[in-house]
């Protein structure tokens, strides 16, 4: 480790730092998530949280209306007003305690481009959760999903520090254990009253649009087809050692809650790497551990699993953290001077020629 005499400070945000023009645009809300997007661009994720909130508003107009939800009309409606109120609250809470300005405040841009973030979270909460009539699990999964974003952190190695599980799967994993008589959302009631060509049209227009936006936007578009390949993989596996039919494990994937699990929960761009091998590596580990829990008859395979790996990704990431910290630590401090500029003439010889004048 080197400590020079003189140096420049900069900037104490890294995402700042690295892309100057994020602090000069106001409506631009900073967030230690950006760091998490390709080339730490903060437009490309607001373009992605407005791109999947607008199409979660489209999904659920056309649910409710005439695709075939289940869940009651304010069930959306109430779950996105509990996560973006929790959202503003805690946010709030946040700033006071480290001494800075929410960022809600500033102007109405940045209070509305603070809201998609919940406003998705609420939606996965109300689409894939189903209990009956009630509104307080729905209540309990919204708060609960955002309130994890402030409960479970870690460090990362640029300095931010950010949450490691995905906020809607962990949500959703707490309500499920907890209430016994709340269920998973029945998979047919996203194209339940639809037939034929549009059986299979409208799941594959989701997939294809999600796809694009991960591409595009979110560079998680390998962790995507990882996920994918990974879960074909398992599936023919098991379907060979259980000697049913290999199409058989992979009937999931042809459900709209499949697709939606895919584009909305696996890839959240602030629980999972950016690196593209490591994207590999986490989209097989969920498909090995969905694998896994099958095996054993545990129901609710596709969140355990996620919950499991993201939680072990934490877990790796933090220790790695303390290891690299101790490390920096235990060198030894080199302090390096760094010479001024030198005069010039020596002392001496300015000396003599002042002595001359005056004479």
């Amino acid at each position: 480790m080197i400590q020079a005499s003189n140096t420049i400070q900069a900037s104490s945000n890294p995402t700042v730092a690295r892309n100057p023009t994020v602090s000069r645009n106001p409506s631009v809300s900073l967030n230690p998530t950006v760091s998490l997007y390709p080339n730490r661009n903060a437009h490309l994720r607001l373009f992605a949280l407005w791109y999947f909130a607008i199409l979660m508003i489209a999904w659920n107009i056309a649910g409710h209306t005439f695709l075939g939800f289940e869940q009651s009309w304010a069930m959306p409606f109430v779950a996105i007003l509990s996560a973006c109120l929790t959202q503003i609250v805690l946010e709030w809470v946040d700033a006071r305690s480290l001494g800075r300005k929410p960022r809600f405040s500033g102007s109405w841009l940045s209070f509305v481009n603070f809201l998609p973030p919940a406003m998705i979270s609420g939606f996965a909460c109300a689409m894939l959760l189903f209990p009956n009539e009630r509104l307080g699990p729905i209540i309990f999964a919204s708060v609960l999903s955002i309130a994890s974003k402030v409960l479970f952190r870690i460090r990362l190695s640029n300095g931010s520090v950010t949450h490691f599980l995905n906020p809607s799967n962990f949500g959703i994993v707490v309500t499920l254990l907890l209430f016994s008589d709340v269920g998973q959302a029945p998979p047919y009631q996203f194209t339940e009253n639809i037939t034929g060509f549009w059986h299979w049209a409208l799941p594959a227009a989701i997939l294809a649009t999600g796809i694009v936006v991960h591409g595009f936007a979110t560079g998680r578009l390998t962790l995507c087809i990882a996920w994918l390949l990974g879960f074909v993989v398992q599936g023919v596996f098991r379907a060979w050692l259980a000697g049913n039919p290999w199409y058989v494990p992979l009937m999931p994937m042809s459900s709209a809650g499949f697709i939606l699990f895919t584009l909305y929960m696996i890839p959240d761009p602030a629980t999972t790497p950016i690196v593209k091998g490591r994207q590999i590596a986490f989209g097989v580990s969920v498909a090995i551990v969905y694998a896994a829990l099958q095996l054993f008859h545990i129901v609710f395979g596709l969140f355990l699993a996620l919950i499991a790996v993201c939680a072990v990704r934490g877990l790796c990431i933090t220790i790695a953290s303390a290891m690299s910290k101790a490390k920096t630590k235990s060198q030894p401090i080199t302090r390096v001077s760094i010479p001024t500029a030198r005069p010039a003439f020596p002392v001496v010889e300015k000396i003599a020629v002042l002595e001359e004048v005056r004479a």
